[in-house]
This record gives C-alpha cells, structure tokens and sequence, in this order.
C-alpha cells in the first residue's frame, strides 16, 4: 500500500577517488577530471590491469580515534567518514532527532576484502592461531552499516543491502521504502567499496571484465567509445541523508532534491552478462518513473551505469531506447565512471549523489574519453564537457553481475507543503 510520506535528501557525504569531501569530488566532477591512475596499494608485477581509481591521502584517523579505525576494514572507514560528512550537512545529531527514528543501510558487494585476503596469507604463513580475532567482525558487509550506526548514534533499522553493482542504489531505494511507510524518519543510505587488492584485481581480469589499456591509465574508462575494453575498478563511499517531509519540517532543514522513485528488476539471464534485449533493463526504469508520477518527457539528465564494457554500454543503449522513447535521443546523459572508475556496490549511491548535485547545481556532468562514439551506442552521451542546464528531474541507472537493475529518480524539491 503506497504511503503519504514523502522522502527528501538532506545531507550527502562522498570520500572518492576525486576527492574526500562532496564539494571536492563534485568539482572534480564537473571539471572533467578523471580520479584514475597506477596502482600504489600493491605491487602490480604480473597483473593484466595495473591501474585502479584509489581514494587518495585518506587517514582513517582524521574522522575516528585510533583504536576504533583499526578494528574496521577501510571499506567500513570510508562509510563511517561520509556519514559523518552527509550528517554535518543535514545538520543531523541525536539531539535533532529521535535515534531509534534513524536507520542506516548500507550495501556493499565485497565487504571487507581486503582484512579477508590478508588473515588467510597470515592463517597460510604463520598458522591458524595467529589469524586476528577482528576477522571476522572486520570482514563482514554489514560492519559498514553497523559501524555508521556507532559513530552516528543511530539506532533505528540496520543492516547491509549486498546486490552487486547495483548495492548503494538499492539501499537507497529501501531506505527510501522505509520512511514512505512510516517505518523511520530517517535512514542513513549509500554503499561503500575497497576492492583495490590482489585478489579483486586477479578475479575481474580472469573474467576479462577489467580494462587492460595499461598505456594511459586516466583514459582507460570510455563508456559508450568504440574502442572501450572493460572497466576500472575504483574504490570510495557515498552517504545520503533520507528524510521525511515531516521530519525535516520540524528539524527547520533544507531539502537538497527529493526521492521520487525507485524501480527494480532482474534479467534473469546470465551470471555476469546484461539481458540480451535490455527490456528487463528499462522495466526498471519505467517502474522507477511511474513510481515518481514523472513522464519521459519531464527528464532532463540520465546518470548511466556505463561501465566501458563492450556488452553493458551497448545494452543499456536498448534500454533506454525502450523506456524513453524517442526522448532517448533528448536527454543528456552522462557516465560519471569515465572520471571515478566503477565503485561496484557503492557506485550507484555515488551516482544517485551526483543526481542531487546536478539538480541543486544546475550542470550536467560530461562522460570523458568519448572521442570516438561505438554506431550502436548513439545517444547523448554529454562527451568531453560539461553543460549549465536546469535540471528538474534526473534518473540514476545502476545494473549488476546477477541480472540486477536498479533505477532511482530525483527531483527538484519544490511545493513543500
């Protein structure tokens, strides 16, 4: 049954391979800028892939004390810190709010990869009695979850949302099912990822899903070129502050964009690879507008999964094709991955934030590296620069392994009343 409760976004908190704040990544963002080079975590001697998209000069214990940051993976550190930065903004604290009102989910698809990686190098070279007893609670999805919990001192509804690349944008849209029916008042929402480790980068180049245009690693994401050949792996979280009508009314806060719809679906195809036709694809997106009561016509910016891949961006191509029409070829469309990499689970909440920040700021993000266009991919794709435009509505496409697709919908937030 539909709820009366409208749901707004208060606060966003971003640490990317951009920047370690909202306002740096989104001007790297609107400058072009790409957040993409070698590997330093680790040596890359033998590696197909030798680039990622890392979070640079993060210190853990800039935004936690320093027993508490090393008890937590860093995927959980960067969840914690852009919750505390998207609470600041949505003015957000347990004096403003009833905690138990306040609920957090955060999706991840690989948790905490890298503790796990490196207590079975310790279990193989020193003996299973020296594995940390922080394994487990280190390396467990939900640990960024509950750790944002902790720091923020929200006691509602907790849990992690695992569904691949589409993780953040699905905890979005179930933070954003929770308040519509009264569940809470707020929900902390996002995804947070650190994948860049042996392992991770082993596993994607034996799928040949990771490009290997080793050459020039900041021009190696190129959604929707002809010449792309996988994508980069990158690393970072992205927090936003959901909130009721209700709740922000009586907290005197401002809205930055409202949450109009979510829609959901699966290809039911293929383990890795998108749905043949992309029409399970645009169901998504068709439920996510009918959802928000918004015509294709009404559109005005489309966040695209683009990943670079040669299978992803030729069928998300179709999709949109299929849900917009002929405003298919009207909308501007941007893949943001071309400058952060792909965030796997936290990608589609870093893409929802940038949604916000295109409706609060009136610019629409470009897709860089697009020099060279794929025939089949024949859209406006917003290539090298970006656009001042007014944007009332935007939609946010995220699809993962498993035949996942997720679809948020934004819009400006007006008639408060």
């Amino acid at each position: 049954m539909r709820s009366d409760h409208r749901v707004f976004v208060t606060g966003i908190g971003l640490i990317s391979p951009l920047g370690l704040d909202s306002q740096t990544t989104w001007a790297g963002i609107t400058q072009g800028a790409s957040g993409i080079d070698y590997i330093t975590a680790f040596d890359t001697e033998g590696f197909d892939t030798t680039f990622a998209a890392e979070v640079k000069g993060f210190d853990a214990e800039n935004y936690l004390d320093r027993k508490q940051a090393r008890r937590m993976d860093r995927f959980a550190q960067l969840a914690a810190a852009a919750a505390q930065e998207a609470c600041r903004e949505a003015q957000l604290g347990p004096e403003t709010i009833d905690p138990y009102r306040v609920g957090v989910i955060i999706g991840s698809g690989i948790g905490g990869i890298i503790t796990l990686s490196q207590q079975f190098e310790v279990l193989s070279e020193r003996g299973p009695k020296r594995v940390s007893p922080f394994l487990i609670p280190m390396m467990l999805a939900d640990m960024a979850s509950a750790q944002v919990s902790m720091v923020t001192g929200s006691m509602g509804a907790n849990y992690c949302l695992v569904s691949s690349c589409s993780s953040g944008a699905d905890a979005l849209g179930q933070g954003w099912s929770m308040i519509r029916r009264g569940q809470e008042d707020v929900v902390l929402a996002g995804g947070s990822e650190a994948p860049i480790y042996p392992i991770a980068v082993a596993g994607f180049n034996a799928l040949r899903a990771l490009s290997r245009f080793n050459e020039d690693p900041q021009r190696a994401s190129r959604p929707f070129d002809v010449n792309r050949d996988g994508f980069v792996m990158g690393e970072g979280a992205a927090v936003l502050v959901l909130e009721s009508l209700e709740s922000l009314q009586r907290r005197n806060v401002a809205p930055l964009a409202e949450l109009r719809g979510y829609g959901a679906t699966s290809d039911a195809h293929h383990l890795t690879e998108p749905g043949p036709t992309g029409e399970s694809a645009a169901k998504a997106m068709k439920l996510a507008l009918q959802e928000a009561g918004i015509d294709p016509t009404e559109l005005d910016y489309l966040n695209a999964h683009g990943t670079s891949t040669p299978l992803n961006d030729r069928q998300e191509t179709k999709a949109i094709k299929l849900a917009l029409g002929e405003d298919a070829y009207r909308v501007p469309i941007s893949s943001t991955k071309s400058m952060t990499g792909h965030l796997l689970g936290a990608g589609g909440a870093l893409e929802a934030a940038f949604c916000v920040l295109a409706i609060k700021n009136g610019i629409i993000p470009p897709t860089i590296n697009l020099t060279d266009a794929d025939p089949d991919c024949d859209l406006d794709y917003t290539p090298s620069s970006p656009r001042t435009q007014r944007v009332d509505v935007a939609m946010s496409n995220s699809f993962g392994f498993g035949g996942h697709n997720s679809v948020l919908v934004f819009t400006k937030p007006d008639h408060l009343d």
